[in-house]
């Protein structure tokens, strides 16, 4: 059984695969194995996988393509879309740059798996601009592939983003590529009934679309297998912040942080580990009690944070926790889109108010008003989109976790 589907085919330099030599590692077997059955059969499997979508809330990748209608039965005329979400811009995030820069091909063969279950016309490979190398892999592979006869009608094209954090959300993704201000819309209706330009749409992250050919080879029960947890198939987890050897790891999904941070070389600083992110910059913290948590999407929710990215941000004892809020959220100020007031007129505030604190300037009031913001806005739904409820989980759940430092700060006055 291949254990490492994502990786094992990678080369050591991390350099693209010729289209040839891609091939030769048995590449785009799965694309004939996919038209050789109904699309509907194809979604069968990606259900039967336990497929969670890899982007950060983990929908169900299987029931998500159930509801994008057969070509011809939506009303008007026009093509209908994939998406394929490469706007990495969450804080500790980067596992799609290397997906996009080491294995382009294998990114199109999912592509072109995911567009024939879902009765896409054309696939959009969304990059942010910053990853040069990636979106110059990509655009390679393409002209290979296509060049090969491997799109067989499928028209297939990468779109550079200007990168903002907002363009995860895949409504505020579609706005963008239609030439507008990236703003979320109001669902309903949702994308697969009238996205990109009206059209139905599906939306999937870069690693999402990159798994989806190893369930057709190696069948939906030996992919699910792969995990530790019901949720199937492997994980590309990132490890970094305090730790001596900041990496990613491909590893069955279920793995726990404390196997994850040994095999990126332990805690560094001094050496004691403090609490960690689980998910990228928009998840609550955990602490060292939660070591042996299996890293999925549903228990690190039971757990009270939020998966999300699957990337480890680990705090040691020396690190200062109130300097890693304060620049999460000056971040999330920056790429909040502005739509509604909540995160236009919010995340700036208390962005002041923690640097403020990381200056030993913080006032008691200051403290008082982050508690009811966290508690106000750390719910999701109290904002037009996540952004808001995203921002707000590291900071709620900061405020209980390291609530002696900030009542040391107020009381010195000091940076320790």
């Amino acid at each position: 059984m291949t254990e490492l589907p994502l990786t094992s085919r990678a080369r050591p330099d991390r350099r693209p695969h010729a289209l040839a030599d891609w091939r030769a590692l048995g590449g785009y077997a799965a694309v004939e194995r996919a038209r050789a059955m109904a699309p509907g059969e194809v979604i069968d499997m990606v259900e039967a996988a336990h497929l969670n979508g890899r982007g950060g809330a983990g929908f169900p990748a299987g029931r998500k393509w159930r509801f994008m209608p057969e070509r011809g039965t939506s009303p008007g005329e026009g093509p209908n879309y994939l998406i394929v979400n490469g706007d990495e811009m969450e804080p500790g995030a980067f596992k799609d740059r290397y997906l996009l820069e080491a294995l382009p091909h294998q990114v199109l063969e999912g592509a072109i798996i995911t567009a024939h279950a879902t009765h896409c016309d054309e696939a959009i490979i969304l990059i942010r601009d910053e990853y040069r190398p990636g979106i110059a892999a990509v655009e390679h592979a393409i002209r290979e592939a296509r060049d090969a006869g491997l799109f067989g009608g499928l028209h297939v094209r990468v779109h550079p983003s200007a990168g903002r954090y907002i363009v995860g959300e895949e409504t505020a993704l579609i706005t963008a590529l239609e030439g507008h201000r990236a703003v979320p819309r109001k669902r309903p209706p949702f994308p697969a009934q009238s996205g990109l330009w009206g059209r139905p749409t599906t939306v999937n992250n870069v690693e999402t679309i990159s798994l989806v050919p190893h369930i057709l080879d190696l069948g939906a029960q030996r992919f699910r297998a792969l995990s530790r947890t019901e949720e199937g198939g492997t994980k590309l987890y990132g490890v970094s912040g305090r730790v001596k050897r900041p990496q990613l790891i491909e590893a069955p999904m279920g793995t726990t942080a404390r196997e994850l941070i040994e095999r990126a070389g332990g805690v560094s600083g001094d050496g004691r580990l403090r609490a960690f992110q689980p998910g990228g910059g928009a998840s609550g913290f955990l602490g060292p009690e939660h070591l042996d948590l299996p890293l999925d999407f549903g228990h690190v929710a039971a757990a009270g944070s939020m998966f999300g990215t699957g990337m480890l941000i680990v705090l040691d004892g020396s690190a200062c926790p109130i300097g890693l809020l304060a620049r999460h959220m000056r971040f999330y100020a920056r790429e909040s889109c502005g739509w509604c007031t909540p995160c236009r007129e919010g995340l700036p505030l208390v962005s002041k108010i923690l640097d403020r604190f990381e200056a030993g300037q913080g006032r008691r009031a200051d403290l008082d008003l982050l508690h009811m913001t966290a508690d106000e806005a750390s719910p999701r739904g109290r904002s037009f989109c996540d952004l808001m409820g995203g921002a707000m989980a590291p900071l709620a759940s900061g405020l209980r976790m390291f609530a002696a430092e900030f009542e040391a700060r107020l009381a010195e006055g000091e940076r320790p």
